[in-house]
């Protein structure tokens, strides 16, 4: 029995690892879906989404890093509040990167391409006290909403209903939640008063 060899003389069960091609999508060229959308408002939203997704993917390694590096008396709560956020965010992740290929586009997607887009500062290596950690996250969080709120209204505006629907209901609302946790963390109150009056 003769086994064929692969032109580059393997047998037929070794894997093809050297294949290269042409790309079938360009970043930011549009492959026209049949939304009832016009290219111009599916343009409009796949941009400002992908910039969102890349804010939204910072956001989420952000709390995976303070995830691992939190430190103190309040070590096991932030531990845990922090990777609950950390996957909500995962979870806006892929929502959001499914709505640019729904509407035809590209989603950015590796680590480098996010580091050059993202709008949230980006912060140092070194480990940080919680006080820090959180004010960060709140910023963060307070820069993403001013995208979202502005991203929605055009996307109503441009008549893309599904794009405002997830921005107004699942971005804009998680990332409210997760503030609101946020927030009570670092307000200054002692932890047993006594307010002497019975």
């Amino acid at each position: 029995m003769t086994v064929k060899t692969a032109k580059n003389g393997a047998g037929p069960a070794a894997p093809l690892i050297s294949q290269k091609a042409h790309s079938i999508q360009e970043y930011r060229h549009l492959v026209p879906m049949p939304l009832a959308l016009g290219e111009k408002a599916c343009q409009q939203s796949t941009d400002n989404l992908n910039q969102l997704l890349a804010d939204t993917i910072t956001l989420r390694d952000m709390y995976k890093k303070h995830h691992w590096q939190v430190s103190g008396a309040t070590f096991y709560q932030l531990h845990l509040l922090f990777d609950k956020h950390a996957a909500e965010q995962s979870a806006l992740i892929d929502m959001i990167a499914e709505r640019i290929m729904t509407l035809g586009g590209v989603a950015i997607s590796m680590s480098h391409d996010v580091a050059e887009t993202t709008s949230i500062p980006r912060i140092p290596k070194d480990r940080e006290e919680p006080a820090v950690q959180l004010s960060r996250l709140l910023h963060a969080h307070e820069s993403i909403l001013l995208s979202a709120r502005s991203m929605a209204k055009q996307a109503a505006q441009a008549g893309d209903d599904g794009t405002n629907d997830m921005l107004a209901g699942d971005v804009i609302r998680t990332s409210e939640t997760q503030i609101w946790f946020l927030a009570q963390h670092p307000v200054d109150v002692p932890l047993v008063r006594s307010n002497g009056s019975h």
